[in-house]
């Protein structure tokens, strides 16, 4: 029976650290800054539509890369290069498909105007 709990508490030799209580608390005020930052423009009407669209764009960055860093780990593990490189690899292939799903749209809308 010892055995058997100690299989389930080891995973393997696998230890992976994660990330200290005083790393998540930074990430989560720096996101709670990132997300208050494109409201408050917005709600006050600070700017005009193209810069609430740069300020939100920029905004909605730097949080994708608060996450990335505080909260995934991917600076952290055995090979931080893998998981960076598996990260680009999935934007690669999001972005293919966002872009071809658009210039599909775009293309058959041509072609119904008739």
């Amino acid at each position: 029976m010892a055995d058997h709990n100690n299989a389930h508490n080891s995973h393997g030799g696998d230890r992976h650290e994660h990330g200290s209580l005083k790393s998540y608390i930074i990430g989560y005020i720096i996101s709670i800054v990132l997300t208050i930052i494109p409201l408050v423009v917005v709600l006050n009407d600070m700017m005009g539509r193209t810069a609430t669209i740069a300020v939100i764009m920029v905004t909605a960055t730097l949080q994708f890369l608060v996450q990335l860093i505080f909260f995934m780990h991917v600076r952290d593990g055995e090979q931080p290069r893998w998981n960076l490189i598996t990260l680009i690899f999935g934007v690669l292939i999001l972005l293919t498909i966002v872009v071809g799903s658009i210039w599909i749209m775009g293309n058959n809308s041509i072609g119904m105007k008739m």
